[in-house]
Parts: structure tokens; C-alpha cells; sequence
């Protein structure tokens, strides 16, 4: 009966004027930045970096409280999105080179097959150099961007692929050795490589505004550029500081702030366009990040306090690894101004994607639509929330039940117990306090992994 009253809703509202009126899916478009904190923006309390637009879409949405990504690194996280899966059911846990294989079904897959347009930009990081987990054999009718994680974290490259051609990028010239031979030095950088990004996704909303379609933008700000930072120990590459150019801060800080700006900037642009082309209401967009906020490239998350009342960090199983924003906008469906405390993960968006387009998912993942909770209705929830971080030296797992949050920081270390509706920052550990409840987190951690 739930379904039946969500597909109604769906329906209702949903007509849009193309030659004729007719019943039409709703557009997703699904924004993630890369190391964007759960305290960056000023809808979660950030108090220096202005993100107006960001915190419009939340005045005019949805916001989570209590929302996780995949993973507290890039790959893993973004497996998990694809996937519906979480990772004790996926390759890796870590940031080990992976590729998709034929037996990976992605959100973008399942929704091309009920006949979106798909399309996406920016860090793919399930493909090699050759090409082999290219988004376009994973569901994408289209894909500018980095296929392979190692390269995406260089602001001025010399190419973008365009599905799988080399496209150039205008001024950039490749890295060189200094007259001392001790670094490397970039020759000449011209075209920033999120500016390209973010026009192309404006030109695919364009593209495609009369049929249903999915797109992520999946931006690459603000991660720190590993190879700028390398060089000038600034890896917040920005091609310049904008509002930030003249405060008295340390120049990674001020490449942080202007990118954070500069991404704010461009979701206002998502959406005008959206308002321009009258499909405003006709488009969901989902707002969040990879994971937790860095410590990378010059940049201290504290120094805005990227990780608000969240203890730990990017690499971290704490929540201020894990926890990140989560906004929903949706005109006239989603109440304007609603806060969620519901306890949901990115292995969710797959089944809700699927519950927009009305198909249904695959029955083998681990994530549950929350297309009811953003329609105001009852909303399912998980027994537990599962990670787990193997390699770069960090065995970690940790598990979120309702209230209960447990950690393992290490491996064989006791299980860390916290009421993370009381003690946000995990601060006061309650195992030896509630050793059935600890016992409990333990099994859930062995199923987790089954």
C-alpha cells in the first residue's frame, strides 16, 4: 500500500508540456564534491566560508542531519554509490586500483535501461588508462572527466576524456623539472579543469531538457592537488582567491575557501539553468560529499572547522570521516525547509533512484530507498550501518544502530562504544558501560561482512 501511495504522488504533479502533455520521470541530478566536511557549508554551521546557494537549496529542501558516504576515502565511497552495496559486500575497502567488471551494475545502468539519458562529469576513479571500467560500458550515455583516480587531482591537466577521447585543455603544458632539478614546476596552466567540468554539465542539462535524464557531477574540489602541493606546498589550487584575496590567512586557506565559493558559485548556475529551461520542479537534485573533510595540501581542517561538532577526519572511521552533508531539493514535492534525521547512507541512493524512475532494484544490495522519508512519509529503517578501512595501514570498522555508534579504530583494538544522538563528537565511550550492546555491534559486524 506504501508503494502505491508513492508512485500516486510521483504521478501527480509530474506532467510536463513536450509538443503534447504526458507523464514524464523526474530528472536526478546528483552534485558530490570530493573532501567537502560535514561543518564547510552554512546550512551545517559554517561561519566564514560563505555557500549561499548550497544553503538555499537546503531553505528550499531537505537537509540530513545524520546522512554517511560509502567510505572515508574517494574509491570505496564511490563504489559504493554505483553499487547499492556497502563495503563488506564490496572489492575493496581502501583506495586500492579497481575497475569496474561486468557484474557491477550501476545506479546509471539500471536507470539508462528505463530509459534516462545518462550522463556525468568529473572523477570517475573505476577505470585505468586503458580504458577498461569506462563509464560508457557502466551506463553512461555520456562522461567528461578523469577516468582514473591518479589523475584527478591535477587542477590544470593537459586533457579531460570526452567518453573516450583525449580532450585538450587549452594552455596547460605538462609539468617540468626545475633549473635545480629538485621539484617539478607547471609551465603554463590556463584552463581550470572544475570550469570545464561544470560547462559541460550545463550544457547536458540543455542537451537533454525534454526527456528524462541522470547526472552526476562529481566534482573534484576541494581536494588538494597533490601535484601543486608537492611543488609550492599549496595543493588548494584556485585560479584566484576571490573575496578571500585579502585576508590574513595562510595561502592553502585562502585556495580552500575560493574553491568551496567557487563550487557554491556553480550549483547556483545548476539551478538557474534549471529555472531558464522551466524544469525546475521537474528535477531532484541530491547534494552531498565523498567523504570527510582532508588534512591534505597545506590545508588544517581545522581552520574553518570542516568537520563541525565531528571528531575525526578524511581517514577516519569517526563519524567526522564519514558523516556528510546530505540535501535534497525538489520544488513542490519536497517540503521547503525540512530537516531528516533519518539515519541513511550512499548504498541508499541506488534504490531510491530506482523508486524515482519506478523501476525496481536489484534484489542482491544492501541499501533501502529514502524516497519516502524526502516525500514525508514512513520511512524503512536499516538495523545497522556497516564500514570497514582495510590497508594504508588502517584496519578499521565501524557500525551505526540507531543511536549507537561502534568503532574499532584498529586492528584487534576493543570496540568503542558512543550515543551519537547524545555525544555528537564521540567523545565519551560507553562500552564497559553497555557490554550487551557492544556484544551486539560485534555481530553485526561479522553479518555485515557475510
Amino acid at each position: 500500500m506504501r508503494q502505491f501511495f508513492i508512485i500516486l504522488t510521483l504521478c501527480v504533479g509530474l506532467l510536463f508540456t513536450c509538443g503534447e502533455t504526458s507523464g514524464r520521470s523526474p530528472n536526478i541530478i546528483y552534485i558530490m564534491c570530493d573532501d567537502l566536511g560535514y561543518g564547510d557549508l552554512g546550512c551545517y554551521g559554517q561561519q566564514t566560508i560563505g555557500t549561499p546557494n548550497i544553503d538555499r537549496l537546503a531553505s528550499e529542501g531537505m537537509r540530513f542531519t545524520d546522512f554517511y558516504a560509502g567510505h572515508t576515502v574517494c574509491r570505496p565511497s564511490r563504489l559504493v554509490l554505483w553499487t547499492g552495496r556497502h563495503t563488506g559486500h564490496t572489492a575493496i575497502a581502501s583506495n586500492a586500483p579497481y575497475v569496474f567488471q561486468p557484474e557491477d551494475i550501476t545506479v546509471a545502468e539500471l536507470l539508462q535501461k528505463a530509459g534516462y539519458v545518462t550522463g556525468g562529469v568529473g572523477k570517475w576513479a573505476m577505470a585505468d588508462a586503458e580504458g577498461r571500467g569506462h563509464p560508457n560500458d557502466n551506463g553512461f550515455d555520456f562522461w567528461m572527466g578523469y577516468l582514473d583516480q591518479s589523475e584527478a587531482h591535477n587542477y590544470y591537466p593537459l586533457f579531460l576524456w570526452r567518453n573516450r577521447e583525449k580532450a585538450a585543455l587549452a594552455g596547460n603544458l605538462l609539468y617540468a623539472r626545475d633549473e635545480n632539478n629538485r621539484g617539478r614546476v607547471a609551465q603554463e596552466r590556463k584552463t581550470y579543469s572544475h570550469d570545464v567540468l561544470t560547462d559541460e554539465a550545463l550544457a547536458f542539462i540543455r542537451a537533454h531538457a525534454t526527456r528524462p535524464f541522470l547526472l552526476h557531477v562529481h566534482w573534484t574540489i576541494p581536494h588538494a592537488n597533490n601535484e601543486g602541493g608537492r611543488v609550492t606546498g599549496d595543493g588548494m589550487e584556485v585560479p584566484e582567491y576571490g573575496q578571500y584575496e585579502n585576508m590574513d590567512w595562510p595561502t592553502p586557506e585562502k585556495g580552500f575557501a575560493a574553491m568551496v565559493s567557487r563550487m557554491d558559485r556553480d550549483v547556483g548556475r545548476i539551478v538557474a539553468v534549471l529555472q531558464e529551461l522551466d524544469i525546475d520542479d521537474k528535477t531532484i537534485i541530491f547534494f552531498t560529499s565523498d567523504n570527510g573533510p582532508h588534512q591534505e595540501g597545506g590545508h588544517e581542517h581545522e581552520y574553518f572547522n570542516s568537520n563541525g561538532p565531528l571528531r575525526g577526519y578524511k581517514r577516519d572511521l569517526y563519524d567526522g570521516g564519514i558523516r556528510v552533508p546530505m540535501i535534497v531539493r525538489w520544488p513542490g514535492t519536497v517540503q521547503a525547509g525540512s530537516v531528516s534525521h533519518t539515519v541513511a547512507a550512499f548504498w541508499d541512493y541506488l534504490p531510491t533512484a530506482c523508486d524515482i524512475a519506478g523501476i525496481k532494484p536489484p534484489d542482491d544490495i544492501d541499501g533501502l530507498s529514502f524516497l519516502p522519508e524526502i516525500l514525508g512519509n514512513e520511512q524503512p529503517q536499516h538495523d545497522y550501518l556497516y564500514w570497514k578501512f582495510v590497508g594504508e595501514s588502517r584496519d578499521q570498522e565501524a557500525i551505526r544502530a540507531g543511536q549507537w555508534k561502534a568503532v574499532r579504530p584498529k586492528v584487534d583494538a576493543p570496540i568503542e562504544l558512543y550515543d551519537v544522538n547524545r555525544d555528537v563528537g564521540e567523545q565519551n565511550d560507553l562500552a564497559t558501560v553497555h557490554p550487551e550492546i557492544v556484544a551486539r555491534m560485534v555481530n553485526y559486524m561479522e553479518e555485515a561482512k557475510k
